[in-house]
């Protein structure tokens, strides 16, 4: 399970990779390191039907099951069983978005307090993850925060490639790698004719760029 990444590119490149009209917090400045619950940007299509670029909490509702004795919901930051009926819901055109990422970390089957960093390359070039996002959700994600309401967001997962599973044999994050299937997430296709973008990237595509104790992306 994907529980850490970092984003270290500027929001002005994030918004012209994937033609995004706007961007409703620009100010927000690169996050080497994003944990769950931590605000990061997406890309959603608006109400007018356009791109746009916002900032979500990382964690999706959890399921009713999870949530029982429990007065907080600290969210689910990954999905993986998309026939589960708390998911289907928000599989539909209008809950999907893009979550733009530079590496992740995945924890080693070998010794779970390493972090072992994965990007597209040793350049860290922009890459984006297959995401769903659920708007103006209202529960008590903190004690001390009460009841608030929040645009959530959490991405799919899938097992992992060749290039992943030596070292974490869980799950690795669904990466939309080509505009193509980038374009098709976002459109307004139902979830039978894009579910199968849900898989892993093929092997090599994915490097090691970092690997120990540390909770943030470091620098190239």
């Amino acid at each position: 399970m994907c529980n850490l990444y970092g984003m270290t590119r500027a929001r002005s490149e994030l918004v012209g990779f994937v033609n995004a009209i706007f961007d409703r917090n620009n100010n927000q400045p690169p996050n080497p390191g994003i944990f769950p619950d931590y605000s990061a940007p997406i890309v959603v299509n608006g109400e007018s039907g356009l791109r746009e670029m916002r900032d979500a909490r990382w964690g999706l509702p959890s399921p009713i099951f999870a949530l029982q004795g429990r007065s907080v919901d600290r969210g689910v930051t990954n999905v993986r069983n998309t026939r589960s009926p708390h998911w289907r819901r928000w599989l539909a055109p209008e809950f999907r978005c893009l979550v733009p990422f530079t590496s992740f970390a995945e924890p080693a089957d070998a010794n779970r307090s390493e972090n072992v960093w994965f990007a597209l390359g040793q350049d860290r070039r922009l890459g984006w993850f297959a995401g769903l996002w659920v708007p103006g959700w209202r529960s008590v994600r903190k004690l001390r925060e009460g009841e608030v309401t929040a645009d959530l967001f959490g991405f799919l997962t899938t097992e992992p490639n060749a290039d992943v599973g030596p070292i974490h044999s869980r799950a690795m994050p669904v990466v939309l790698a080509s505009e193509a299937d980038r374009d098709l997430w976002l459109s307004g296709a139902p979830w039978p004719d894009v579910a199968a973008l849900q898989r892993p990237l093929p092997g090599g595509e994915l490097q090691i760029v970092a690997r120990g104790l540390g909770l943030k992306e470091e620098p190239t």
